[in-house]
């Protein structure tokens, strides 16, 4: 979820811009800053030799947003009343609620981890 909220923020971004991305999650903010997800798609979507990275899909949507537009991250902690944070977090269980929410295809299908070099 955090992943795509970055995404769906990033792609309604019409031109390049510059952007300072507020996450509550340590596993965006720190994939991106300290360049976990550029080394997962150097090494083909492979955490390890052995184990393929969670998520490839998003995270290289994600890289390709932030080679477009020159985005700062900044991790804030969650539940602790940042007043965006509070409400993002609103927003995110109000439609997590809702009656018409898509399924996550990629996840049911088992595609959230891809074979090597599926994504280039």
């Amino acid at each position: 979820m955090e992943l795509m909220a970055c995404i769906a923020g990033l792609e309604s971004l019409e031109q390049p811009s510059d952007v300072i991305l507020h996450s509550d999650s340590r596993y965006v903010v720190d994939g991106v800053t300290k360049g976990w997800a550029r080394r997962w798609r150097s090494r083909n979507w492979m955490r390890t030799k052995t184990e393929a990275a969670e998520n490839a899909d998003l995270w290289s949507r994600l890289i390709e947003l932030c080679d477009r537009h020159r985005v700062e991250f900044i991790w804030v902690r969650g539940h602790a009343g940042h007043p965006e944070n509070e409400r993002c977090d609103q927003l995110a269980t109000g439609a997590a609620d809702g009656a018409d929410l898509g399924e996550d295809r990629p996840y049911i299908e088992g595609r959230t981890k891809l074979s090597p070099g599926l994504l280039g």
